[in-house]
Formats: C-alpha cells, sequence, structure tokens
C-alpha cells in the first residue's frame, strides 16, 4: 500500500511539473488602478493555491481549537469519574 501511495505522489508530481513546463509564458495579472504584475502562469497559479490553502486552514483552526478544548474537558471529567 505504501509503495502505491509513493507511485501516486509521484504521478501527480510529474503531471504537475510537465504543466509547469509547458505554462511558462510571461502572464499579466491585473490589479485596479492600472497595476500589474509579469509573471509565468505556473507561478500564479500556484501562489494562489497557495494563499487558498493558507486560508483555509485559517478558517479551520477555531473549530479545531474549540474541539481539542472541549475533548480536554470531556477527558477531566471522565478521570475526575473514574
Amino acid at each position: 500500500m505504501r509503495y502505491v501511495l509513493w507511485i501516486l505522489r509521484l504521478t501527480l508530481f510529474l503531471l504537475l511539473f510537465g504543466f509547469a513546463l509547458k505554462n511558462n509564458e510571461q502572464t499579466a495579472l491585473r490589479y485596479y488602478l492600472g497595476y500589474q504584475w509579469q509573471a509565468p502562469l505556473s507561478l500564479i497559479l500556484l501562489i494562489f493555491f497557495t494563499l487558498g490553502v493558507g486560508t483555509g486552514l485559517m478558517a479551520s483552526l477555531a473549530t479545531i481549537f474549540r474541539q481539542r478544548r472541549e475533548i480536554s474537558q470531556l477527558r477531566k471529567k471522565g478521570m475526575d469519574k473514574g
């Protein structure tokens, strides 16, 4: 099973690497007020994907901390009774 997982990871990496190599043309990312940024398309996609993952993790942190606090309180209650 571990080998299958590594093969899938390697395949995904090679597909994404090939995508990055094929999409290395300069692309203009236009902002408001006439600002723009020139960068390869693959770099722009990687940056925004990373920002999206970071935003999702930050949004879930409050829930994770709340659940950990509740689990800790439940364990303390269980130890007091036991």
